[in-house]
């Protein structure tokens, strides 16, 4: 892998936001850390004209937007999703939406398929936040607790997850915060092994198709599951 293609190489990014200060404070911590806004955007369809000039690696999206600033943002991110599989989407909001977030997540999950996240503004620490914008821009998620929250009570949870113990399930909640099986084996005390064991487990709890019968990534697979159940 080179520099150029390796987890710290620099990513084109499209920031949209309708507050000018918090839109410019954001690209101008991006670009500190090495990254490249390519587009700044305000309201809605100003974004989707900056993701269709550019296609950048990462979109970074606030929910609520002019004209009415109630929802244009997120189904801008939904409409990016269908017209630009490959761009990562990192939702910014001061509001838990669930409206057409499901389907946002939905919305492809196969190879080459860019990531999605969800954060709250008032909880977004400057590490954290840069973590989750290369999360997400690899293809992986980046899901506030609360919104995971939020997900998981608005519906009954599927037989299949109620299924999984109570250790599958701390090692599937932490896989939809997009940490990897030696992040998580450091998070609970365990060996890489053992995570992986519960992975197993999970996949087949989940009754996932095998590896070489999936065109989907199955850790994918499993979180949507577990974010939809």
């Amino acid at each position: 892998m080179t520099d150029e293609e390796g987890p710290g190489r620099a990513l084109r990014i499209v920031v949209a936001d309708d507050e000018p200060l918090y839109r410019a404070g954001l690209a101008a911590l991006l670009e500190s850390a090495g990254h490249v806004v390519c587009a700044q955007a305000g309201e809605a369809a100003g974004l989707l004209g900056a993701v269709a000039r550019t296609v950048p690696d990462l979109a970074v999206v606030d929910i609520r937007m002019p004209p009415t600033r109630r929802l244009e943002g997120l189904e801008a991110a939904v409409r990016i999703r269908r017209t630009h599989p490959g761009v990562g989407i990192l939702l910014l909001s001061k509001y838990i939406e669930m409206t057409h977030l499901q389907q946002l997540l939905r919305a492809g999950s196969g190879p080459g398929t860019g990531g999605v996240g969800y954060l709250l503004k008032e909880r977004v620490a400057r590490d954290g936040f840069l973590d989750d914008v290369r999360r997400v821009a690899a293809g992986d998620f980046a899901l506030d607790g609360e919104i995971q929250r939020a997900l998981h009570s608005s519906r009954r949870k599927r037989e299949r997850v109620e299924g999984l113990t109570e250790q599958e399930l701390t090692v599937l909640r932490l896989m939809a915060q997009g940490l990897t099986n030696p992040g998580i084996a450091r998070k609970l005390g365990i060996t890489v092994r053992t995570v992986e064991d519960h992975v197993g487990s999970i996949f087949r709890g989940l009754s996932l198709p095998g590896e070489a019968e999936s065109q989907y990534h199955r850790r994918v697979v499993a979180v949507l599951t577990y974010l939809q159940s």
